[in-house]
């Protein structure tokens, strides 16, 4: 199994062969390298900054990063500066601070953008709004736009959730897709330059031996948790659904190391809610009692103290997150009683919609507050499609 950014090393180098490049990645940019020349060489982890960076034949010129900065050090939300990488020299041009999308100045001088980026599989993550920003921009300024292709790391055939609403169209989720989509960065930059208006000359390099059924822990590449609160599969799973309680009052177990595998609040009862979301009979994941401790979190919830909730327990890699998710919601917020708030405006964007949010309110059940979806994401499966680019 190859990466996008080993194919290109490799096979595709001719796309960026004598050119200026600006380079849009972080620290997920990476791949394994020999070191030495023997046949049982030991195998190092590079980044594609340095690999472009000396190849003779490639002249990196700038760097673009995202959210969490390009060495996926910050914490979610935090504005990220603009600066010099101190290894390269190179400018590192902000995308997550003043400025989202680059902009003309930042693109003087560049032949080709190339984007290199782990996603974690879920509407709501940054990388690929950014992504969707820069092949914007490049097109606006005639420059091609690369994208050196990764695995969705929890699936490929697996399409969850509800669809977003166009009206609650933010940076956290820019298009109509399901909150699980079951695409690679690659086929999500096809389907926005084919369904979502993006004008951009697009060239997707590909992964050499994914299928559609692996997760990532079994692609053999190397992982590297995409942002801090991201350390395992095991995490973006659970992600999907979890991260909707970003919305409520309940801690997701930020500061921690299984966050969103969990959400608990110093009034739950764990065994009591844990029993009551097993009775659901959702396929593929069991609900356990836990208890976690947030330290040095970043969302203001329960720090230092003990909480008690539950933690999602996969039994099948392509359980129903989001459906979890929902019931879980309807679960604490009735455990909750007077503890229970919404963070209105976070919570909406998240769910791409108030439809979630003030069905739960007004007592709708679980049947009633996910009847739509399996027709959703039947009809966005039929639209992304012709935009796949693996079986």
């Amino acid at each position: 199994m190859r990466s996008g950014l080993e194919v290109l090393l490799s096979d595709s180098l001719h796309l960026v062969r004598g050119r200026r490049v600006g380079l849009l990645t972080n620290h997920t940019g990476v791949f394994y390298r020999e070191v030495g020349q023997r046949a049982d060489a030991p195998q190092e982890l590079a980044s594609i900054i340095d690999a472009l960076y000396d190849a003779p034949e490639v002249e990196l010129v700038a760097l673009y990063g995202p959210e969490h900065g390009i060495r996926g050090e910050e914490r979610a939300g935090a504005r990220i500066e603009s600066g010099v990488d101190a290894q390269t020299g190179l400018p590192i041009h902000s995308l997550y601070g003043n400025v989202l999308k680059p902009t003309p100045e930042m693109l003087d001088g560049i032949d080709v953008l190339v984007f290199d980026m782990q996603d974690v599989g879920a509407r709501y993550y940054t990388y690929v709004s950014t992504m969707a920003y820069a092949m914007e921009a490049a097109g606006e300024q005639g420059i091609p736009f690369v994208v050196l292709d990764r695995p969705n790391p929890i699936r490929g055939d697996a399409v969850q959730g509800n669809v977003l609403d166009p009206e609650y169209s933010t940076f956290v989720g820019l298009y109509p897709v399901p909150m699980r989509h079951g695409m690679t960065t690659g086929e999500l930059a096809r389907l926005y330059v084919g369904e979502f208006g993006i004008d951009v000359d697009l060239h997707v390099v590909p992964l050499d031996g994914w299928r559609r059924d692996m997760t990532f822990d079994e692609t053999g590449l190397p992982w590297v948790p995409p942002s801090p609160n991201m350390p395992s599969v095991e995490s973006a799973l659970a992600y999907p659904g979890t991260c909707l309680f970003e919305g409520t009052p309940l801690s997701v177990g930020r500061g921690t190391d299984r966050a969103f595998q969990w959400v608990g609040a110093p009034w739950l009862d764990g065994a009591a809610l844990a029993d009551a979301l097993n009775d659901y009979g959702i396929a593929g994941v069991r609900f356990e009692a836990a208890t976690f401790t947030p330290t040095n979190a970043g969302d203001g919830k329960f720090e230092g103290q003990e909480v008690e909730g539950v933690r999602l327990v996969p039994i099948a890699t392509d359980y129903d997150a989001p459906r979890a998710a929902v019931a879980m919601l309807l679960e604490t917020r009735e455990m909750s009683g007077d503890n229970w708030s919404w963070r209105e405006s976070h919570m909406d964007r998240l769910a791409g919609t108030d439809a979630l949010r003030l069905g739960i309110d007004a007592g709708l059940d679980f049947a009633a507050l996910t009847s739509e979806w399996t027709d959703d994401t039947r009809a966005f499966e039929a639209l992304r499609a012709p935009y796949l680019i693996y079986r």
